[in-house]
């Protein structure tokens, strides 16, 4: 009978048990709602919250430079920046922040992956990323963050976050397209073992080419990887909104860092500080003179070493050159001794400074002592921020990007020759309010050159036939030339993306 007591008394116990904790676990349960209904109401009041139909917002700091606008569309107008570096020098001291809603996510049913290898110069690969945003988009496809050329001439080893905001480049770009930093870790690994397609798309090709033969490939292997992706995507013939985004990417999402952009505007303060400043892209680098076999002025050493060069790089692939046709022809970057006479000629005033966009010019202070003559005020960004710039030693691209900054500030910009850079710049300050821009015609500069250096042209007649020759190539509006199935000689979109400005019904046909 005791044992029979004992087991009811146990059972009664183990009863009661059972409802202290269901009711400890009700109450506790009870209040977690509380607190949670508490908390939402509160945020909401605040204004802060952002629950799950709601999209956050995402607040950053941004340097604000005023921009003249004359004209142009801001599609840069909420240009914000991701936070700097507590070592950052004089950052605090010198910024404006703004807090801004970033866009809202676009929500698509996504085909797969676009990874992406660029290659050449920054301005080549800044062009080609602008064009594989907006053909990731229109895919539907979810974009990797371009992968930068670290096999060019030049070797640099940076990547892409080095030279741009990569996380204000995808969070601005969140509304349009999907871009991530890398591959989800599945795929991650198909691509580690080899198990990826790759392949270079055809050239200049409008948007068809990419939803009828790029997109299955996507659909089919679930990642695509293109390689050589400059010059992929055609100048004209594409839809008005592929031109837009185009130029949403160029001119708002691709920003440079918040390190890069800060010593750009100190090395534009200088400038400012001492007059009007003349930016010269002047391409008179060793490799370009060896890539484009232009030797004219060049003591014969010089010439022999220019070819050797050329010869050791086999994706150089022309070889044997004829440099003084190609001079004639204008296929040359100007001189120094060139250049000189030509700014001269434009009455470009000598007290101006002429800040030098580019490499180590071949031939050092002997080719640019008819420069420096003329124009005493000669300077580099190596010269005017000697210790800020260890930093960039041996990184062209992000040495680049700070010639990009001072080139859009600039009261004039004249590029020698027309390579990426001098395309894109032009573009940008065409953006930004028609900025005056030199378009140097070289194959009737170096004539007139030749005309009078051998006498047979007077000082006032050389400098009123270049005057008179370029008056229309200073960057005015004009329209793209289109010229049917010969994509490479129309007009570059990324020097005149016409579609881009204000009002471009009314661009002139020039």
């Amino acid at each position: 009978m005791r044992r029979a007591g004992g087991s009811k008394g146990e059972k009664a116990a183990r009863e009661a048990a059972r409802v202290r904790l269901w009711a400890a676990r009700a109450s506790t349960t009870v209040v977690l709602w509380l607190c949670c209904a508490l908390l939402l109401a509160t945020s909401r009041e605040l204004g802060r919250w952002s629950g799950c139909l709601t999209q956050p917002l995402i607040v950053v700091e941004r340097r604000f430079e005023a921009v003249a606008a004359a004209g142009a569309e801001r599609l840069a107008s909420a240009a914000t920046a991701a936070g700097r570096d507590a070592g950052e020098r004089a950052a605090s001291a010198s910024t404006a922040t703004s807090a801004v809603a970033l866009p809202p996510k676009r929500f698509y049913k996504n085909n797969g992956y676009l990874m992406v290898s660029c290659n050449g110069g920054l301005n080549q690969m800044r062009a080609a990323i602008c064009d594989m945003v907006t053909i990731a988009r229109y895919l539907n496809v979810t974009l990797i963050v371009p992968e930068l050329d670290k096999t060019s001439f030049w070797a640099d080893p940076s990547e892409f976050q080095d030279i741009f905001d990569v996380d204000y480049f995808i969070a601005s770009l969140r509304d349009e397209v999907r871009i991530l930093k890398e591959l989800p870790p599945r795929l991650k690994r198909r691509v580690e073992l080899g198990y990826v397609r790759s392949m270079p798309p055809i050239s200049w090709s409008d948007i068809s080419y990419y939803q009828n033969q790029i997109l299955p490939l996507i659909r089919k292997y679930k990642i695509l990887h293109l390689n050589k992706t400059d010059a992929r995507l055609a100048n004209n013939g594409l839809p008005m909104e592929i031109q837009k985004l185009r130029c949403r990417v160029n001119f708002a999402a691709l920003r440079f860092t918040p390190q890069i952009e800060e010593l750009g505007r100190r090395v534009v303060q200088i400038l400012r500080r001492n007059g009007p400043f003349v930016v010269l892209h002047l391409r008179y680098e060793m490799d370009m003179l060896a890539f484009s076999g232009c030797t004219h002025g060049c003591s014969s050493e010089e010439s022999e070493e220019l070819t050797r060069m050329r010869y050791a790089y086999p994706w150089w692939k022309e070889k044997v050159i004829d440099s003084k046709a190609k001079r004639k022809d204008g296929l040359c970057p100007l001189t120094p001794e060139e250049t000189a006479l030509v700014l001269k000629a434009l009455d470009i005033d000598s007290g101006y400074q002429i800040y030098i966009a580019a490499g180590e010019i071949y031939g050092g202070q002997r080719r640019m002592a008819a420069l420096t003559s003329a124009y005493p005020n000669v300077v580099r960004k190596e010269t005017l921020l000697p210790s800020d710039l260890r930093f960039f030693q041996n990184h062209s691209s992000q040495m680049a990007a700070l010639d990009y900054i001072v080139s859009l500030e600039s009261d004039i910009f004249i590029p020698t020759y027309d390579g990426n850079m001098a395309k894109v710049v032009e573009g940008h300050r065409r953006y930004l309010g028609f900025k005056k821009t030199v378009l140097l015609d070289r194959k009737l500069i170096v004539e007139l050159v030749d005309q009078y250096k051998s006498g047979t042209m007077s000082w006032n007649d050389f400098s009123s036939a270049v005057k008179v020759s370029h008056s229309s190539h200073m960057g005015q509006p004009s329209r793209r030339q289109m010229i049917a199935d010969k994509p490479k000689e129309e007009d570059y979109f990324y020097a005149n993306p016409h579609e881009c400005l204000h009002q471009p019904e009314e661009l002139s046909v020039l």
